[in-house]
């Protein structure tokens, strides 16, 4: 199996003007998201919020899809070495069940707090959501839980099975018609039930 060590992100680097004008444009672009919403904001208003050309932005991102994944980078990145290194049962050392439903009742947690930049990145076009790498990360690391929790199973395929289960159009749809506690449930009781039909 591929090391979710490989699979995790990383900065990348770049000039000094440029990594200023990322922050400036990342700044303006949460201010606005956050002042009006993700769908109210043109990219023309986040170039002149952060004092950048139009073609600046689109090149360094191409649309809103791409600077809602960049907005989210520092957010999974952080997730993601909670995962790596963190403490139990989220982090390494509890058994696979234990840190299986630690790991969807974080993703909750972060999906829940930007899920509007979430759905942005993931529906931008056709399975935009499985070209994004903290997404072969999430799956890389929910299919060697379950492998240990199981084996003999196709962990590969149930965990894009349960990860379906947190896409964030899915998630909306949950929140909004049952509420945040019981899509909370019933996203744990799933992982639950798959590492107990071993």
């Amino acid at each position: 199996m591929e090391s979710l060590e490989l699979l995790r992100s990383r900065p990348v680097r770049e000039r000094a003007d440029a990594a200023r004008n990322r922050e400036k444009v990342l700044a303006a672009a949460a201010k606005l998201f956050a002042e009006k919403g993700v769908e109210a904001v043109s990219m023309d208003a986040i170039a002149a919020e952060a004092g950048v050309g139009k073609g600046t932005l689109f090149r360094r991102f191409g649309d809103k899809s791409g600077l809602a994944v960049a907005l989210l980078d520092a957010r999974e990145h952080e997730l993601q070495e909670r995962i790596l290194s963190g403490p139990p049962p989220l982090g390494p050392g509890a058994a696979a069940p234990d840190r299986l439903v630690a790991f969807f009742t974080a993703y909750l947690d972060y999906l829940l707090a930007h899920l509007d930049l979430v759905r942005m990145s993931e529906t931008a076009s056709q399975g935009a959501r499985y070209r994004i790498g903290a997404y072969r990360f999430w799956h890389r690391h929910v299919a060697i839980l379950l492998a240990e929790a199981g084996p003999g199973r196709d962990a590969d395929a149930l965990s894009h099975t349960l990860l379906a289960a947190v896409a964030a159009e899915v998630v909306e749809v949950l929140r909004d018609e049952l509420g945040e506690a019981r899509a909370r449930a019933g996203v744990t009781e799933l992982a639950r039930a798959v590492c107990s039909t071993a």
